[in-house]
């Protein structure tokens, strides 16, 4: 079974300069890889890392630190899932594959991802065609066979990722 990541929560301080940030103020969250892990980094609009968000961030987003009084809100962004799918594409390590894997059924949920078929690959594993509505150039997703909790581990842990709540 492959390892699982355990990727922080957000902070509520930028990676950068370490400032509290404030209820309100907007601020941009990013996913990178960190060695064989995957990180979240959060940074205030003035340490905002261009690198990391053009390029090497796997998933990069915007937000803003709720309120006290708000309700906590998951982040959803359809775009910022496509490009952490698409990032994902050549991961051979098992979490990264996990990952993916649930990115799809989400983008499938979604209706942004259309299953077309699968194959089963020079290693036994069963490899679904996809395709992005609106979009015929295929992708394939290699299904992990993992269990309904595994799955529901993966996405919590997605979940946590995404989370804006500081």
């Amino acid at each position: 079974m492959g390892k699982e990541y355990n990727i922080s929560k957000a902070t509520g301080r930028c990676a950068a300069c370490e400032r509290e940030l404030a209820a309100g103020e907007a601020y941009l969250a990013t996913v990178i890889e960190a060695g064989d892990d995957l990180e979240r980094r959060d940074y205030c609009t003035s340490c905002r890392p261009p690198g990391e968000a053009t390029g090497d961030a796997l998933a990069a987003w915007r937000s803003r630190v709720p309120q006290p009084q708000d309700k906590r809100k998951v982040f959803v962004d359809d775009d910022v899932l496509v490009s952490f799918f698409e990032r994902l594409a050549d991961a051979e390590d098992p979490a990264k594959v996990n990952f993916r894997f649930v990115l799809a059924l989400v983008l499938m949920r979604k209706k942004r991802l259309v299953y077309d078929g699968r194959r089963t690959d020079e290693t036994g594993r069963d490899v679904w065609r996809m395709h992005f509505r609106g979009d015929e150039s295929t992708c394939e997703v290699t299904d992990p066979n993992m269990d309904e909790q595994k799955i529901a581990e993966v996405s919590e842990q997605l979940g946590q990722i995404m989370e804006t709540d500081l």
